[in-house]
């Protein structure tokens, strides 16, 4: 009888001790789940273009970089590439065709998350040409740091022939060859 009621305390403590640590592990998957970086808002992002102090030119092509900086208070994730845009003057629009992938002057790092904390920035590599075939007079490109609607327009007085851009997934370090 004594023997029985042992086994049957110990299998109830460690039945008991099983469940606890169940909840513990519940908690901190919970605890994880609560801290999981969110997806970038539009709202919450700044496009621009930039040289970062590099010359993109040769042999009828020519880049810049676009910056994307998390002007938020948390930090957020983005992945793939920006939407882009031409506008002429007056802000009409262009018909505009974008590659993504290697560009004339940048290796494409391919679409992965980049976590941004406040203040951070993300990078692409921007590239067209400029021979005069079916040019296109841009004065403008719209930035669409995520692919929704939602974007910016910076001033870009380009010749892009054909309104064609190459252009490099997002990365948090400017892509290079």
């Amino acid at each position: 009888m004594a023997i029985s009621r042992i086994t049957l305390a110990a299998t109830a403590a460690v039945a008991l001790a099983a469940a606890g640590t169940g909840t513990a592990l519940a908690a901190d998957a919970t605890s994880s789940a609560a801290h999981a970086t969110q997806e970038c808002q539009p709202g919450t992002l700044k496009a621009a273009t930039t040289q970062l102090g590099t010359e993109q030119a040769g042999m009828n092509h020519a880049g810049t970089f676009l910056k994307l900086t998390n002007t938020g208070n948390v930090t957020c994730t983005l992945s793939g590439y920006a939407g882009l845009a031409l506008e002429g003057s007056g802000h009409s629009a262009l018909k505009t065709h974008t590659e993504h992938g290697d560009t004339y002057f940048a290796t494409d790092p391919g679409r992965h998350d980049v976590t941004l904390q406040a203040g951070d920035s993300a990078y692409a590599d921007l590239v067209w040409t400029h021979t005069g075939a079916g040019t296109a007079a841009a004065h403008y490109l719209q930035i669409s740091p995520t692919g929704s609607n939602a974007h910016s327009t910076v001033t870009f007085k380009q010749e892009v022939d054909n309104a064609k851009l190459s252009l490099t997934a997002w990365s948090d370090t400017p892509p290079a060859a």
